[in-house]
């Protein structure tokens, strides 16, 4: 009787686990990198990235399918390292940051493609036009971080996109149309306190 109460408790727990609604993980802005690259008139390939990257990330690592994110982008986080190419990148020519200050990334689906890859379909906002957008994640790790003494996530993902289908278009094709996206990021659960303050600030 004890052994089969105890693996019914087990299978129990086990269903829970799997079950279990999606935990809050919070992105590390220090180990988080969102890089874009494009070709310039056939001589170079250039890359810059943002600085700031703020999202809601909820996370299974049981079953990371049932994941979501939520990513909001700063455009005057850009930094290609000359100050003058980042002006002109927030002027009109391109984002136009004083209209559209944020690009977003919503998740709709994610697919796995095997035990380290999955896919995550979204809405891509740029430029105050949204377009379809599927990202190739690989799984880098999950597990407690060795310094944080948490539980942690860490992935990288690519996609590539045409900036013409968000309005942003100017001096294709000698500047590519083609932008290669590069994003690498760990997430951790928040700390114990922070989980309390959050559940506090919601009642």
């Amino acid at each position: 009787m004890f052994r089969t109460t105890s693996l019914v408790a087990a299978l129990l727990l086990a269903i829970g686990v799997a079950h279990a609604e999606p935990a809050r993980y919070d992105l590390d802005p220090g180990h988080t990198q969102v890089e874009f690259s494009w070709n310039h008139f056939g001589f170079s390939n250039i890359t810059g990235r943002f600085d700031k990257v703020e999202g809601n990330f909820q996370f299974d690592p049981v079953d990371p399918t049932r994941s979501s994110i939520d990513v909001t982008i700063p455009i005057a986080s850009i930094d290609t390292g000359v100050g003058a190419l980042d002006e002109h990148l927030q002027s009109p020519d391109f984002f136009d940051a004083a209209r559209f200050p944020v690009a977003t990334f919503k998740s709709r689906k994610v697919e796995r493609v095997d035990a380290d890859s999955l896919k995550v379909s979204g809405e891509l906002t740029i430029h105050g036009v949204s377009r379809p957008a599927v990202l190739d994640v690989t799984i880098n790790r999950i597990g407690e971080h060795p310094m944080a003494g948490r539980a942690a996530a860490g992935f990288d993902a690519r996609t590539t996109l045409k900036r013409s289908d968000f309005g942003i278009s100017k001096y294709v094709p000698n500047v590519s149309d083609d932008i290669v996206i590069a994003i690498t990021s760990e997430a951790m659960v928040p700390k114990p306190e922070a989980s309390a303050a959050a559940a506090a600030a919601t009642k």
